[in-house]
């Protein structure tokens, strides 16, 4: 599996979930088996590049290559240029958002709203591809509503202007993240197009990741709100892909220093008391379903130092592994990630 020049270890994805795929997570995606891993959407107005928010999210220092950053924007030249800028801090790969459902976006006429205008995609991905030597990619929904699907039409597109990948999650812009995805269109996507396609939605176990590129023909599968309940999803995916079989589930004791880890980064990342404060969306996912979880979460709300919140998350591993090697899951649905 390649994207231009980058050879990837396997072919499972993290997506580049709004708000949650910032370096520290993108960090234990990889550390945890993802092949590759795309950072949280980045606005293209350069009059937030100062902001502590947008150069946060272009910050990737300390990042395993291919570092990959997203950029959402309605305007070619604006995308253009904050391409160039992103490459010029780093980034190695461009990935393009067009599949954005939130209304906020949309209603500046980015992220999925941009497939209600194929004259304006091309311009897009043609002024992006021109303005950097690093492979461009893009990330897309099946279209703008049930009755208006034109992913195939958007990727043909794509490919004749020079895109190297595209992601295909298999909801429409209308969707949401209701009901369930559907995997018809990104087959016939697959099987009209010479690029890699990425298969993306509801993809939450081994089983389910080898169902969909059995059914699709995906180069790869992507991954997105099952790792924030289980990061380790990754390396359960690849292992049972390459083997065909389970792997054994990851023992408290060895996931427990990357957790930290993780913890630590996401706090330096974002400074008190915001770091603080946005870690505690972060434990209630790894928390939901575990036994002690809810206990865990009640505590984590009461706590607003990132020293004392980290204290609470060890003492929570450390009591989980001395009953159990394992995590304990009370809710079969949560261990799942669905």
């Amino acid at each position: 599996m390649k994207i231009g020049a980058y050879e990837l270890p396997n072919r499972v994805f993290a997506a580049p979930m709004a708000g949650i795929a910032d370096r520290p997570f993108r960090r234990l995606c990889r550390a945890l088996g993802a092949g590759y891993a795309v950072g949280e959407m980045t606005t293209v107005d350069p009059r937030l590049r100062a902001s502590r928010k947008t150069s946060r999210r272009l910050n990737v220092d300390g990042e395993n290559a291919p570092v990959a950053i997203q950029l959402a924007g309605a305007d070619a030249l604006m995308l253009a240029d904050a391409a160039r800028y992103a490459v010029d801090r780093g980034a190695q790969i461009i990935d393009i958002n067009m599949g954005c459902p939130v209304k906020k976006v949309c209603n500046a006429a980015a992220g999925s709203a941009l497939l209600r205008d194929e004259t304006l995609v091309s311009g897009i991905l043609e002024a992006v591809v021109r303005a950097v030597c690093a492979p461009v990619t893009l990330k897309l929904r099946t279209g703008w509503s049930p009755q208006h699907k034109n992913a195939l039409r958007i990727c043909r597109i794509a490919q004749e202007s020079g895109i190297q990948l595209v992601a295909l999650h298999g909801r429409t812009r209308a969707c949401g993240f209701g009901g369930n995805a559907e995997y018809d269109t990104i087959g016939e996507v697959k099987s009209r197009l010479q690029i890699p396609v990425v298969a993306n939605g509801d993809i939450d176990s081994p089983e389910k990741a080898r169902q969909v590129l059995a059914y699709t023909g995906a180069d790869a599968v992507m991954i997105g709100r099952a790792a924030q309940a289980r990061p380790w999803i990754f390396r359960e995916i690849d292992h049972f892909l390459r083997n065909g079989t389970k792997l054994t589930p990851i023992r408290i004791a060895d996931v427990r220093p990357l957790l930290l880890g993780y913890l630590d980064e996401h706090h330096l990342h974002y400074g008190e008391p915001d770091g603080v404060h946005s870690a505690r969306k972060r434990i209630h996912f790894l928390a939901r379903g575990l036994r002690g979880g809810r206990q865990l979460c009640d505590r984590i709300n009461q706590i607003d130092n990132g020293a004392q919140q980290r204290q609470a998350l060890d003492e929570f591993l450390l009591e989980s592994a001395a009953r159990h090697a394992f995590f304990e899951y009370i809710d079969a649905a949560d261990a799942s990630g669905a």
